[in-house]
């Protein structure tokens, strides 16, 4: 029997999905036939994705800051009413600016906390909320960092703070699997976008060496030799958000191109 993935007028949030991999994650779910609401902080990049997004299908987008509860509230709403009811949430974010523990203050961690801790629980419970009114057997998948299983040099605050994707994870599959909500998460090792070019240019300033020198060490630590495209990823949040998944939750999946050596 062919492999379908249901995903067939599914009714999507793609948060942080103007560009990058939220963006790649948004046009695979349309290719699918997915109905999606498309997010953004900045309404000018917005407003150009879902241009370029209705190529591929039915797509809305919301502006909103996904670091203020007033905004989550009135994306998860907005959502709803542009869809008609929620499915799936695939939660994505920035990260926080490179740099080391001890060059973080105060304002730094917490607006990291807010991002990456506060944010995606908050925004599970509104989500979790629409999905159980409508009677949906919804899926949630959350995209955090292979660095939450082994810190990434210099990128303190996201190291430390996107664990708690990793809890939320597992405490909502367990909570929400007797209502029919499947959780899971993803670990994104090195994927061209700007973020790794951020990366890259920290760590070649701290070094003394050129941003493409860096780039050719990351890709060197990579077993499969290379950086991994958003297209790749999206088919990892597609597999998450779809049937195909079905008996799967509570499972945080890397997709990193073998750069994890731990085992757990």
């Amino acid at each position: 029997m062919p492999l379908s993935s249901g995903l067939s007028g599914s009714r999507v949030l793609v948060t942080a999905a103007s560009q990058g991999i939220g963006y790649g994650a948004a046009e695979s779910l349309l290719g699918e036939g997915a109905h999606v609401v498309v997010n953004s902080s900045n309404a000018d990049r917005l407003g150009s994705a879902v241009e370029r997004l209705r190529a591929y299908g039915t797509v809305h987008g919301v502006v909103a800051d996904l670091s203020r509860g007033p905004d989550l509230d009135r994306l998860l709403a907005d959502s709803v009413r542009h869809l008609g009811g929620l499915d799936a949430l695939v939660y994505v974010t920035g990260s926080p600016h490179p740099g080391t523990f001890l060059e973080q203050s105060y304002e730094d961690w917490e607006r990291a906390a807010a991002l990456l801790v506060v944010s995606p629980a908050y925004l599970a419970r509104k989500a979790a909320e629409a999905m159980l009114a409508a009677g949906s057997k919804g899926r949630m998948v959350f995209l955090t960092s292979v660095a939450i299983r082994e810190p990434i040099p210099n990128l303190a605050t996201s190291s430390v703070c996107r664990i708690a994707v990793a809890g939320l994870v597992r405490t909502l599959a367990r909570e929400l699997g007797p209502k029919g909500i499947r959780v899971n998460g993803i670990l994104p090792g090195y994927i061209h976008t700007d973020r790794v070019g951020e990366v890259a240019e920290d760590a070649a300033r701290r070094r003394g060496v050129s941003p493409a020198e860096v780039i050719r060490g990351i890709e060197r630590d990579i077993p499969l030799g290379r950086i991994g495209t958003p297209e790749e990823l999206a088919r990892a949040v597609v597999f998450l958000a779809s049937d195909l998944s079905s008996y799967v939750s509570g499972a945080m999946l890397p997709v990193d191109g073998g750069l994890l050596r731990s085992t757990g």
